[in-house]
Formats: structure tokens, C-alpha cells, sequence
């Protein structure tokens, strides 16, 4: 796959901050005080069983979900939850840090590959269209879909359709990158061309954090993994630290569940 040159290379110790990170929904706590750094050009996977607070934190870093409480700092923009209240322009200022991909890929099929890619370029970042054409193309090479750029969604497998989705989070350009179950909604032979696309990004230094369950993708790409349950990191570390030699007993039964589902 083609090299994209817009890759980001911060200059500091951290891209990302979380700091006390906390979310409720009514009387449902789902995150508590959460912390973890991310070095710019890593990958840092998140997993854990469901409902343990992983996509809340995803969510949280673009603010889908705003957060109750606590810091999160991307790159030079930083909100403090506890400051209330938090405006439109602050969490403008914080989603437009990061490009995010679903469980779904969430394509407009009304419009072709092409046009999916410069919408946001173009209408919401306000830059030239041409230009956007001209990288959005490059980027549909880079996810091995340049013959793609005239197709609609519905011409597309889902393995190809989440392709799609990934050259779209980066077509606005971001400083972070975050997938959400990219992989949970594909049939079993379409997971590898995404997987393969991720660590094609994860090589070339794009700083990603990552929901899965896909362990042997954490073992090979992860920098650091934290293992979530009941809204808390329970552990974290290296992938042969927390995937290989887990410390806890709760991490310890869900990789088995995960790794061997039919014992």
C-alpha cells in the first residue's frame, strides 16, 4: 500500500492525557477516575468485557459522550470536565483532534467513495476541493481502494465499506486516531484486510487507540494495553505483560474466554 506523508509527529512525551476521567449515565456509573498517557506514534488497546467502559472512553476522547469529570488533553487542546459548563467550542475544539471509526462504518450512500472522503474536508474544514480530491485519492490507495473513488457504499463488501470508513476518519486530517470495534460487524473472512490497513497505519506512526477484541492484533501492534472492567483500568502495560502474563485473575479468565471461547 502507498505511503501517506501526512502522518503526525508531535513533538512531545504525550499526545494524549486522561486525567480522573468519569462518566455517568443517570444512576449508572460507567467510568471512574481513568488515567493513561499516549506517546504520539503508539498504539494503545483497550480491552475488557462488555459494558467494562471501553467505548465510553473512546467516546470520550472525540466527546460523543462528555465527560462528568476529570481532564483529556490532545496534542495543545486540553477541556476540564470540571468546569462546567463545556461549551460547543470546546468540545469542536477536542473532537477535531481525532478521526473515528466505528463498528459500523457509517458511509452516506448517497454519495460515492470519493465524496465520502472530501465531505468533511470540504464542507466542514473549509479547504479547497480540488486539493481534497487529490488526498482522498491518495488515501483510497493507501486502504488499496483507489478503484473505488466511483463507487457507491452499496457496490462495496463490508471489509471494503470499513476501508472506506478508515480513509475517511483520516481525510480530516487528524492528530489521533480511534477505532471502535472496527472489526465486531464483519464476517470472518473480511476481518483481515482491516486489521491489515490498521497495521499498515500503525508502521507509518499514526498514534491510534483501539477497542477490540481482536488479542492477536494487540499482541502484534499494541504499545501498551489496558485491561478495563467495572469502569477502572484493572491493568495495564505491555501486550506480554497484560496479554501474555496478566497479573490479575479477572484479566487472567477473560483472556481465556476470549482465547479459547469453546472451553
Amino acid at each position: 500500500m502507498s505511503q501517506l506523508s501526512m502522518s503526525p509527529t508531535p513533538a512531545r512525551d504525550s499526545l494524549v492525557s486522561v486525567s480522573g476521567l468519569a462518566k455517568s449515565f443517570g444512576d449508572h456509573t460507567v467510568l471512574r477516575s481513568i488515567d493513561f498517557e499516549v506517546a504520539p506514534g503508539s498504539v494503545t488497546v483497550l480491552i475488557g468485557p462488555s459494558g467494562s467502559g471501553k467505548t465510553t472512553v473512546l467516546r470520550s476522547l472525540n466527546a460523543l459522550d462528555v465527560a462528568d469529570a476529570g481532564r483529556i488533553r490532545i496534542g495543545d487542546v486540553e477541556v476540564d470536565f470540571a468546569d462546567r459548563p463545556v461549551t460547543k467550542k470546546q468540545v469542536a475544539a477536542l473532537r477535531a483532534q481525532s478521526g473515528m471509526v466505528f463498528q459500523a462504518h457509517h458511509l452516506f450512500p448517497h454519495l460515492s467513495v470519493l465524496e465520502n472522503l472530501t465531505a468533511g474536508p470540504v464542507l466542514a474544514q473549509r479547504r479547497d476541493r480540488d486539493e481534497a480530491e487529490t488526498e482522498a485519492r491518495q488515501l483510497l490507495r493507501l486502504v488499496g481502494l483507489a478503484e473505488k473513488a466511483d463507487a457507491y457504499p452499496f457496490q462495496l463488501s463490508g471489509g471494503q465499506q470499513q476501508r472506506v470508513g478508515i480513509a475517511r476518519a483520516l481525510a480530516v486530517r487528524p492528530k489521533l486516531m480511534l477505532f471502535d470495534e472496527p472489526t465486531s460487524a464483519l464476517d470472518p473472512e473480511l476481518v483481515g484486510e482491516v486489521l491489515k490497513v490498521m497495521k499498515d497505519l500503525a508502521a507509518q506512526g499514526w498514534t491510534m487507540v483501539v477497542v477490540t477484541h481482536e488479542i492477536r492484533f494487540a499482541q502484534q501492534v499494541a504499545d501498551q494495553v489496558l485491561f478495563l472492567d467495572g469502569g477502572v483500568i484493572v491493568e495495564r502495560g505491555t501486550p506480554a505483560e497484560v496479554l501474555t502474563h496478566p497479573g490479575t485473575e479477572r484479566a487472567r479468565q477473560f483472556l481465556h474466554r476470549i482465547l479459547d471461547p469453546l472451553d
